[in-house]
């Protein structure tokens, strides 16, 4: 009874705190690790050590796995290169930095053992950079550090790994790096399998309930058999989330994909909650062990604010370059545009495969020549035969790439940006967990445990502290005017659509009426929504979720029951044409990831608004 009397009782804090906390400016999370705390010190609480298994294996994954599900999949390609840069060489840089600087200043331990700490504390949290998320950081800093939040995990573990080996055995570099590549790409396999799986299995469930059930299986599902083989499990998961994220407007129902969303919400909210309240009630405990093993737990607080520094100095310093060769990207696509634009594939009659497979790779030997910075003009080095499918593709690759040039000039990751990312890579529940997988024998195991804990708490207390202010001294451009208006084009495309769906549609051309009516209905939902003036991308949702005005009353003011059932099957038709326009404007890049996800919700919410009233 006492169990479930404090579960309870956490959860309602955590409830508490998630609602109140933004109401006076505090993110939630610092505030759970403050009361934890506080509650940690009661002489009636008794001192708390939690098996990390909980949080690396019962936590991370599914955690991993929702941040995975709403990564913007167009936003994770585009700076899939930065991503990599800071989740995997920075990781690395950091590790070896912070394990020479632990072993000069930590009497009595090892090279090795001080890269193992050094690789527990480099990594970035993700559950802890959606602090940054909240803060209103550019969606494309945003974008970055979910990126690298998710994959630098597996970079850190898998060092942790060797370095731990090599403190009972020697271990060589090549070992490692063949250990390295071996955990990533088994992970990305079994990972790919499993979120692929997931999306043709749940697409044959019709109950939503069911449904979800299914899917809080799907992490577990990717993340314990990958690590059975030695493999990195969180980096399944992600991949598994990713795969799953991409797809779901594709293979599964409006109900299905709300349904998730709603759900892992919630469970991300209290998972989220429990690890950050849980990281303040060990606090006392880990303090006790220190204060026995070291008279007092001031070694280890100083040690803990020194490697925060020399992680931030070291992060710092590696963005700078980082930031400049994203920009001198930028420049050579600008560079590119002009020939881009100027360019179309034509399909010829009669043409071959081995046509097609020479325009191909000519046509990848001239992008490889321009990265080189070379400038042949593409109608002097393309073959002029190619078939309507090879020329369809073409063009679309250079729409996208048009599409990404765009993004880069929008959306600059320039000096201030640079800044937010050094501030915002906050360190959280990774590290605290990781560092109780230390072995028992580890030489000043407790010292280096309460310093991971002070370096993650005083990282989320001093960067995630003063994240809102840098933001706004920092002064950033203001884009509510850019979003309103991509936001207007969007919904000049949709109009643009619906008509096209009309033109199409056989009942429409039967009953003339309809098409007056359902103009009608579509403005009297915009004028419910306003004009998009609300530009809180947040997750890039918009429009209730339990369905709005999908026909207005004035619309079907005087329609009997059967001319109703009319006008909701020409909407629904509408609707299919719509989302099948959107999936191919996310493929182009045309617009941002937040603008379609907004409208590809408020299509899923009228779908069930119909299926509601009998469509």
């Amino acid at each position: 009874m006492e169990k479930i009397l404090i579960v309870v009782g956490a959860i309602l804090l955590i409830v508490a705190v998630t609602e109140i906390a933004p109401r006076i400016r505090v993110p939630a999370a610092l505030a759970l690790v403050v009361i934890g705390a506080a509650i940690g010190i009661m002489p009636i609480v008794p001192a708390l050590h939690l098996d990390p298994e909980w949080i690396l294996v019962g936590v991370l994954p599914p955690l991993l796995y929702a941040a995975a599900v709403q990564m913007p999949a167009m936003e994770f390609r585009r700076d899939f290169g930065t991503i990599s840069a800071l989740s995997v060489l920075l990781v690395l840089v950091s590790a070896l930095a912070l394990g020479f600087f632990f072993w000069a200043v930590v009497p009595g331990i090892g090279l090795a053992t001080g890269v193992a700490l050094g690789a527990i504390v480099s990594p970035t949290d993700a559950v802890a950079t959606s602090i940054a998320k909240k803060l209103g950081v550019p969606s494309r800093v945003t974008a970055v550090l979910e990126g690298e939040s998710m994959l630098n995990d597996a970079t850190s573990l898998v060092l942790l790994r060797a370095a731990i080996a090599a403190t009972a055995a020697t271990i060589s570099f090549w070992g490692v790096l063949v250990n390295f590549v071996y955990a990533v790409l088994l992970a990305v396999a079994i990972g790919a399998v499993v979120g692929m799986l997931n999306l043709r299995v749940r697409a044959r469930v019709h109950d939503p309930a069911v449904n979800t059930a299914i899917s809080f299986t799907v992490p577990f599902l990717a993340y314990l058999p990958t690590e059975e083989l030695g493999a990195s499990g969180l980096v399944a998961a992600v991949t598994a989330g990713l795969i799953t994220g991409a797809g779901a407007t594709r293979f599964l129902t409006p109900r299905h994909r709300i349904s998730d969303t709603q759900n892992w919400r919630m469970i991300a909210m209290l998972a989220e909650g429990g690890v950050f309240f849980l990281m303040g009630l060990e606090l006392f405990g880990l303090m006790g062990d220190v204060v026995n093993e070291h008279n007092g737990v001031q070694h280890a607080v100083w040690l803990g604010l020194a490697a925060l520094g020399v992680a931030l100095a070291i992060r710092a310093v590696y963005i700078v370059p980082l930031v400049w060769w994203v920009d001198r990207r930028r420049q050579r696509g600008e560079a590119m545009r002009p020939i881009l634009e100027n360019y179309t594939a034509t399909a010829t009659a009669g043409a071959s495969r081995r046509d097609d497979a020479r325009v191909r790779r000519r046509f990848t030997r001239w992008r490889r020549r321009f990265r080189l910075r070379r400038h042949p003009d593409p109608d002097k080095t393309a073959p002029t035969t190619m078939s309507p499918e090879t020329a369809g593709r073409i063009n679309a690759r250079i729409t996208r790439a048009l599409a990404d040039i765009d993004y880069y000039d929008d959306a600059p990751l320039g000096r201030k940006e640079g800044v937010i990312m050094v501030w915002a890579g906050l360190r959280g529940v990774v590290t605290v967990a990781a560092a109780q997988t230390l072995p028992d024998d580890t030489h000043s195991r407790s010292l280096l445990v309460l310093t991971a804990f002070v370096v993650a708490a005083a990282s989320l207390l001093l960067q995630g502290g003063t994240l809102s202010w840098l933001i706004r001294r920092l002064r950033l451009p203001d884009t509510v005017e850019d979003k309103r208006a991509e936001r207007l084009r969007l919904r000049a495309e949709m109009d643009a659509t619906m008509q096209t769906a009309m033109a199409q549609s056989e009942m429409v051309r039967e009953i003339p009426w309809l098409r007056a009516r359902i103009e009608q209905a579509t403005r009297e939902a915009e004028d419910v929504g306003g004009d998009d003036g609300d530009m809180n991308d947040g997750d890039g949702e918009g429009g209730n979720p339990d369905g709005g005005p999908a026909i207005g009353t004035g619309a079907t003011y005087g329609l009997n029951l059967a001319e109703r059932a009319q006008m909701r099957a020409v909407r629904r038709e509408i609707i299919a044409v719509q989302r099948a326009r959107l999936l191919s404007l996310r493929r182009e890049g045309s617009y941002s990831s937040a603008a379609l996800s907004r409208v590809l919700n408020q299509l899923d919410a009228e779908e069930i608004s119909l299926e509601l009233q009998g469509g």
